[in-house]
């Protein structure tokens, strides 16, 4: 796979698919802007080559149509704050207009093209659609690891007709991060898997049996392997119909010599609400109609145990109902840990990244991920189509 530096760019057109799908407040402000900054050493990168910049992405769910409060407008006006010279937004992102706009464009210019959802051809692939956009540019470059998993127009299709391509320095970073933590890691690998369900990370699961030397599983999915092993869980959240294969993942653990260490006690409350009656309870002891909602102080010692020695560490999934303050110590707790350990830590997935921002430890973290779907699949062994696609 190609990167920058392996390109030429003076006086080209080069299209630059990046994921500034950023969360906005009601006023159209927007509210965290990880995801733009990340790309600004690509994009200030070719523009000091003198790279024409045509800069494409997506924004929420439109459905195929135009829907303005999912138009770029914002994300323009930040992106110029950000660079320090104007990024126009073209009307659309394909198009005689569109067209008219890249022609106009100097060595070093930046345009921003609207919202490629505006069009349902973009997640359908369209080929069509893909020769439209790569009809705008002469290099393309994917600096968009957060949709890399998706083979969508921008992503995999336009492939086929740009002959020069390469990796942005964000994807590029991403790659390198993954292999270090998961392909060749320093050992012990200490993985850390949370979140609500286990039927969402039944195959990175799987997968991570042969790469790690431990394994931490909690958060609401603990809650289906604690009760394939007898515990009664009252109310909480568990998925029955996969206690089999919780307890079949957790004897092919023990086979393989592979330690997993799952709560040994929770924050138990009788409701899933900021103002519920809690308190800390062993998992043998969680009352009638009550709900496991977070670990408890036993669980960080125990945990905090297995990521002693750990040389690397893996974490997706927080280890509860993080976003109540009366559920959030344990990830907090687990956050401030792995923050401090000299382990090499790379952290991906929204919840997780978003739980390690609240917890004052994002610049203690080695790398967190832009990207929750695709960083899952490359724990479950996959090749993403978008990193594929420029081989």
């Amino acid at each position: 796979m190609k990167t920058l530096h392996d390109l030429e760019f003076s006086g080209k057109k080069v299209l630059v698919r990046v994921d500034f799908n950023v969360p906005m407040n009601e006023e159209g402000h927007i509210t965290d802007d990880l995801r733009i900054r990340s790309v600004l050493p690509t994009l200030n990168y070719l523009a000091a080559e003198k790279a024409r910049v045509i800069i494409c992405t997506h924004m929420g769910r439109p459905k195929g149509q135009r829907v303005e409060k999912y138009s770029l407008a914002p994300v323009a006006h930040h992106l110029s704050q950000l660079l320090g010279k104007p990024v126009p937004l073209a009307s659309d992102c394909i198009g005689p207009d569109v067209q008219t706009a890249v022609a106009a464009m100097a060595d070093g210019d930046f345009l921003l093209l609207e919202n490629l959802r505006f069009h349902a051809e973009e997640e359908k692939n369209d080929p069509e659609f893909s020769r439209q956009l790569a009809s705008l540019a002469d290099v393309y470059i994917n600096d968009a690891f957060a949709v890399s998993h998706r083979a969508h127009a921008s992503v995999e299709g336009v492939t086929h007709h740009i002959k020069e391509k390469a990796a942005g320095f964000l994807l590029q970073k991403e790659i390198e991060y993954f292999h270090r933590s998961i392909d060749d890691p320093q050992r012990p690998l200490v993985a850390i898997v949370g979140g609500a369900k286990v039927s969402g990370k039944l195959e990175a699961l799987q997968n991570m049996l042969n790469k790690v030397d431990k394994m931490i599983i909690g958060g609401a999915m603990a809650n289906t392997f604690l009760k394939s092993q007898g515990y009664n869980m009252g109310a909480s959240k568990v998925e029955d119909d996969l206690l089999a294969t919780a307890d079949g993942l957790l004897r092919t653990a023990r086979e393989k010599g592979i330690k997993i260490y799952l709560p040994v006690d929770v924050i138990a409350a009788d409701g899933f609400a900021p103002d519920a009656v809690c308190k800390q309870v062993t998992i043998q002891d969680i009352p009638e109609g009550w709900m496991a909602l977070d670990i408890g102080p036993a669980s960080v010692i125990y945990f905090n145990e297995a990521l002693a020695e750990a040389k690397t560490i893996v974490w997706n999934g927080p280890m509860g109902a993080f976003e109540m303050n009366a559920f959030a110590r344990g990830t907090m707790a687990l956050a401030h840990t792995v923050a401090a350990s000299h382990a090499l830590s790379v952290t991906g997935g929204g919840d997780s990244n978003a739980a390690i921002t609240l917890s004052g430890e994002a610049a203690n973290i080695s790398y967190m991920s832009t990207g929750g779907g695709a960083f899952l699949e490359l724990m479950e062994g996959k090749t993403l189509p978008g990193i594929k696609a420029l081989d």
